[in-house]
């Protein structure tokens, strides 16, 4: 992929200063669309603004892409059904009783636990985890910016550290096809050096436990603390007060398992269905199938135990379901523009400018810390991990070919590098799920996140660069 040069840098930096300095989060994104296909235009703005709409078309009409665009809507079908059931209130009656998320503390290591436990798609576990610790993190009174941290720093980290899904597949592809012959085993030698991915995971398990707020945290904690206020005054969350506010009418029952019961056919079909589109091989499968005919199913198990149990009727359920979906129209458009962004920042040439830019004589123990540092702010400025690793896995499998470094250490920085960005970046797909699924603003989950981040990417950097000399092959 050829490049544009220095100027294909121009619109994600522009797009990710104008989202921290005016929240404005559609009109940052547009305009990054429209100023790389202006540059792509010879800077002829009428005509990139016309291939941006075709781009945008191109991009939500993709079956792969369709697909998760559905499947974000339907999920706040599913999330106001559970609510309107009684079953969400249920659920925090069972957690109450059994102390389950009785504390701060408490709460914060179930949530932990949920995303963990969904790692076989991304942002799929960033919903699910969202959707069941909001109500509990709201009654501990913890700020929704702490809950959108916590689901953000264990989503990218665990689905690369337990590849068992489509990002396994995905890297091991990439190997392949740089003529790696046992690709398997070259992920499994990088799953302990993944450095950045283990100490998101730990810092937040930290945050937790400690609790340890630092930076705009720490006024975020202390507003929900003294005021009551989970959101700051002013803030705009990522889902409408449609999906986060519905209460079940006062004569139905509050069953856990009507929450429970339709959350776990939707999480269980995902697998099974990664199965079968991968013919046998779940890590072959397609996720946006799997997450799609997920949430399908999720749905028809509620709508069919609700009505035998009469607890709505089909219309009741129907409008539930509707408020639901219009309540995620916001994500679901930035998600289209995500979508069109990753389309404009290929055609750029972005990544490929800056990988280029960093090529010089070095020597081989700066290698993986350097290739660390590049993989972190190409994916920062691009919002995409898969992109990242797309670019700095032909750049890392050479270098560890030809130079005396560690193969799984190189490839371990790539992929952490490549991760970072995936946790933190604003025009992150998963950074913007990740807001929605804990009913923040978006800018908000950003800020508040990045100090952790960055402290996590430090760390990381020091540990390549002092891996990098200590396990020289010669």
């Amino acid at each position: 992929m050829e490049s544009v040069g220095w100027v294909s840098v121009i619109p994600p930096i522009v797009a990710i200063g104008l989202a921290i300095k005016t929240r404005q989060v559609y009109l940052s994104l547009g305009l990054f669309i429209w100023l790389g296909w202006t540059i792509l235009n010879d800077w002829n703005p009428l005509a990139g603004l016309i291939q941006s709409v075709d781009v945008f078309v191109d991009s939500v009409t993709d079956p792969g892409n369709a697909r998760t665009l559905l499947f974000s809507a339907l999920i706040g079908a599913m999330i106001t059904l559970t609510q309107a059931s009684g079953g969400m209130e249920g659920f925090i009656a069972w957690v109450e009783r059994r102390k389950l998320a009785a504390t701060k503390r408490s709460a914060g290591l179930l949530t932990i636990v949920v995303s963990m436990s969904v790692f076989l798609e991304s942002n799929f576990g960033l919903l699910v985890a969202g959707s069941i610790a909001r109500p509990l993190f709201d009654k501990c009174r913890i700020s929704r910016e702490k809950l959108s941290y916590i689901i953000d720093a264990t989503c990218a980290p665990k689905c690369v550290l337990i590849p068992l899904n489509a990002w396994g597949a995905y890297i091991i592809g990439l190997l392949a096809a740089q003529g790696i012959e046992e690709p398997v085993a070259l992920i499994v030698s990088a799953l302990p050096l993944n450095f950045y991915a283990i100490l998101a995971i730990l810092l937040s398990v930290f945050v937790v436990v400690r609790p340890w707020d630092i930076g705009p945290m720490r006024e975020a904690e202390r507003r929900v603390e003294e005021e009551g206020k989970v959101l700051r005054d002013g803030a705009e969350p990522m889902v409408s007060a449609d999906v986060t506010e519905t209460k079940p009418a006062d004569h139905l029952p509050r069953r856990a398992i009507n929450m429970v019961a339709p959350i776990l056919a939707m999480v269980a079909s995902v697998p099974m269905v990664l199965w079968l589109t991968g013919d046998g091989n779940i890590m072959a499968g397609s996720g946006s199938h799997a997450v799609l005919w997920g949430v399908i199913i999720g749905l028809l198990v509620a709508v069919i135990s609700y009505k035998l149990q009469g607890l709505m009727t089909v219309k009741e359920m129907t409008d539930h379901g509707m408020r639901g979906i219009q309540g995620l129209v916001p994500l679901v458009i930035v998600l289209a523009l995500a979508f069109t962004i990753g389309a404009t920042q290929r055609a750029l040439g972005t990544g490929n400018f800056l990988a280029q830019a960093a090529e010089a004589a070095i020597h081989p123990g700066f290698v993986p810390a350097i290739i660390f540092g590049l993989a972190c702010f190409i994916a920062f400025s691009t919002g995409t991990s898969w992109g990242t690793f797309a670019i700095m896995i032909p750049i890392a499998i050479p270098l560890f070919q030809q130079l005396p470094i560690h193969p799984g250490l190189t490839l371990a920085a790539a992929l952490g590098g490549g991760i970072f960005g995936d946790h933190c970046s604003p025009i992150s797909d998963s950074t913007i799920v990740a807001s929605m699924a804990s009913a923040t603003d978006h800018i908000d989950h950003v800020r508040t996140q990045l100090p952790y981040a960055l402290l996590a990417a430090g760390a990381s950097l020091i540990l390549f660069l002092g891996f990098g000399f200590a396990l020289l092959t010669n």
